[in-house]
């Protein structure tokens, strides 16, 4: 059965690309155009918890020279027993830490009520694998001048993910990212079967960058070295890792979380490699 496909212009550009070897179009807020030649490192726990944790953090990466820190302030847990983040609260204090540490923040939107309480505050807003497909929140997202990463779906198809991007970028919004985190397989080894195979594919059918989430779909902290240096290797445009200062006291998914120590070696190891690949961390 052949494949559907959108025929207005927008879309086709976006399915049909043949200009990826070019240039990455997607322009990060308050930063310059992410290239070819560029590599995204963000990182930070997975939710915000406290403002020392926070702090900990920002002056972690700070030191590093690393430019983003994430940070969970609305969580859309399995259980509703679980942790669901600070809320507002930490909507002020991501900005409030971002800005003393001369850092660009990223965090999860959960509904359109949330992206209007963040999007004057966090520079990249981030779409979560459960909400891929919630129309109203994309079309939310897309009339915002904010950054979007987008989560692919853990059952979600490459085509059902390009037209979540569609969704924003008809709205007007063409600066989105977006983010393989593993797909729901057999396997139970892992918290998701990392899809690798997606980078080259996604390359050949749109401009947009695609970073990889090694620490969900690892969802054993053992795991995430490996997986983040083959998605380097496999020529993702960047990653998205999830460190703590003390993994053992987070409050959400302290399994898959690095100390600061495990992400600096790692950190080192993805330097060596963007090195030789001819790109620069941002």
């Amino acid at each position: 059965m052949d494949e559907y496909y959108p025929k207005n212009a927008l879309a086709a550009l976006l399915v049909f690309s043949s200009s990826q070897l070019s240039k990455i179009m997607a322009i990060l807020k308050n930063a310059s155009k992410f290239s070819m030649g560029t590599f995204l490192l963000i990182a930070g726990p997975c939710a915000v918890e406290s403002r020392e944790q926070l702090e900990q953090t920002a002056k972690f990466l700070k030191d590093l020279g690393i430019s983003y820190m994430r940070g969970g302030i609305y969580k859309t847990r399995t259980s509703p027993y679980s942790f669901q983040g600070l809320g507002e609260q930490g909507i002020f204090l991501m900005k409030e830490v971002c800005q003393k540490y001369n850092l660009r923040s990223v965090s999860e939107v959960i509904d359109k009520e949330t992206v209007e309480k963040m999007k004057d505050y966090i520079d990249v807003l981030q779409v979560g694998s459960r909400n891929m497909q919630n129309v109203s929140l994309l079309r939310a997202l897309g009339k915002t001048d904010n950054s979007i990463l987008l989560k692919r779906g853990f059952m979600s198809t490459l085509n059902e993910w390009l037209f979540s991007g569609e969704y924003i970028s008809k709205q007007g919004n063409d600066n989105i990212i977006f983010c393989e985190r593993g797909i729901r397989t057999f396997q139970q080894e892992t918290r998701y079967t990392l899809d690798l195979g997606i980078i080259p594919v996604l390359k050949k059918r749109t401009e947009y960058p695609i970073i990889v989430d090694p620490s969900h779909s690892a969802g054993k902290s053992e795991y995430v070295q490996s997986l983040a240096l083959a998605a380097v290797a496999a020529n993702a445009d960047g990653l998205i890792i999830e460190i703590h200062p003390e993994p053992e006291k987070a409050l959400s998914d302290k399994e898959q979380l690095l100390n600061f120590s495990q992400f600096e070696q790692l950190f080192l190891k993805i330097t060596k490699i963007t090195n030789l690949l001819g790109k620069t961390i941002v």
